[in-house]
């Protein structure tokens, strides 16, 4: 198997553990079954970091894909309670008869405060991932083998910077009704 399809598999694996986790929870009114599957579920990304680092160790070139693993974790980390909670929400709703989840701001002060804190969300993950790769580089500790981590570094910084001239334009320009 290789890397890539293993971080596709924990992904999907992320979210059998969420489901399951609701579907006991709420379905099936296994309360506590329903929170330690929700715990878990951060148990498959110890899995992906762990098998990143042993295919590093055995050998293998650091590649984007090796990147990408640090990235999920970082994501997984800095987004994954919110994304737990986002899906029990729904699943308290629709199988529990909890009140309908409350929409997203669209316009206004709510929506800019919400873009920023998402963005800072995204600041955690960064730096969340960027530490694993800066790991991953050092215990690698051959610049040959590494040179597309680093480079992950620098186009993710990139992409937060888009991010951020995005997310805190609506400060300045809020979004209208």
């Amino acid at each position: 198997m290789t890397i890539a399809a293993f971080i596709i598999g924990c992904e999907i694996g992320f979210w059998v553990f969420v489901v399951a986790g609701l579907v006991f929870r709420y379905i099936l009114g296994m309360k506590r079954i329903g929170a330690l599957l929700l715990v878990a579920s951060p148990v498959v990304d110890l899995v992906l970091i762990t098998a990143t680092v042993i295919d590093l160790r055995n050998g293998a070139t650091a590649s984007f894909v090796h990147g990408l693993a640090a990235v999920y974790i970082g994501v997984s980390v800095a987004f994954g309670h919110q994304m737990i909670r986002w899906a029990d929400v729904r699943f308290a709703h629709r199988f529990a008869g909890a009140p309908a989840p409350e929409p997203k701001p669209k316009h206004g002060t709510a929506h800019a405060r919400r873009e920023r804190q998402t963005w800072f969300l995204h600041l955690l993950a960064w730096i969340i991932g960027c530490l694993i790769l800066l790991g991953m580089i050092w215990f690698v500790d051959d610049e040959s083998r590494t040179a597309d981590l680093g480079s992950m570094i620098w186009g993710w910084a990139a992409i937060l910077g888009i991010d951020f001239i995005w997310s805190f334009s609506y400060t300045f320009w809020p979004k209208k009704a």
